[in-house]
């Protein structure tokens, strides 16, 4: 299921322009030495995917302890049920209600410490830019999010939300570059293609939790991300 992260996070990619897309293209990089612009670019996906990693040990861990509850099938089931239902209820509804409250304040200092790093062009900077903006809240980071805990372990959690972050960077850095080649009907296709995606995912999790006995793709086999421990006798 690892591969699922990457192509989620390449075709949500899109929907990244419109949220990560103005910070990439306001990054503070060196724009008359295209050398160090490029290792400074990198130096802020690497903040990034730093941050993506952090989320994934975090919710890794939590996918980890359903694990040893004996609750793996009944965790990729309603993470399956969760991905799906985020994709297919509008933006608009989810903006009824303020999930962020709790953590408001955290998020504004977030937001608040982004924007003084912009003030210098240091790599510490553009790290630090990288590092907050994967922070901040993103329908897409969190459909992430919920396939990490259903991983069920930690390593695969980290690598889920890394592979997620990976699949990001090339629209990303095609925004810096080369933002007019893309077009605006075939931006809006792929925009209406990640629901999609992130339905397919979602079944794909609910089918693995079944339990089908399916190879590969629903094991019979209770220990479905985890391979179980060897018995030494």
């Amino acid at each position: 299921m690892l591969y699922s992260a990457f192509i989620f996070g390449l075709i949500s990619s899109f929907h990244c322009i419109g949220m990560c897309g103005p910070i990439a293209m306001m990054l503070p990089v060196d724009r008359s030495n295209e050398a160090k612009k490029v290792v400074q670019i990198i130096t802020y996906h690497i903040g990034k995917l730093t941050a993506y990693g952090a989320l994934g040990l975090i919710f890794g861990l939590l996918g980890r302890s359903f694990y040893l509850a004996g609750m793996q099938q009944q965790l990729s089931i309603i993470v399956g049920v969760l991905m799906i239902l985020v994709a297919v209820i509008p933006e608009r509804i989810f903006a009824k209600y303020n999930f962020s409250k709790p953590v408001y304040r955290i998020i504004m200092k977030v937001k608040s410490s982004l924007g003084q790093q912009f003030k210098s062009k240091s790599y510490k900077s553009l790290f630090t830019i990288g590092l907050l903006n994967g922070f901040l809240p993103c329908g897409m980071v969190y459909v992430a999010l919920f396939g990490a805990v259903a991983m069920q372990d930690i390593a695969l959690g980290v690598s889920y939300m890394v592979l997620f972050g990976i699949g990001t960077i090339p629209m990303l850095v095609a925004v810096v570059y080369a933002s007019g080649l893309i077009s605006f009907s075939f931006r809006g296709a792929i925009q209406k293609a990640i629901p999609l995606v992130a339905v397919i995912i979602g079944m794909l999790f609910i089918i693995r939790g079944l339990g089908l006995d399916i190879p590969y793709l629903s094991p019979s086999n209770i220990s479905l991300f985890v391979q179980p421990e060897a018995n030494c006798h």
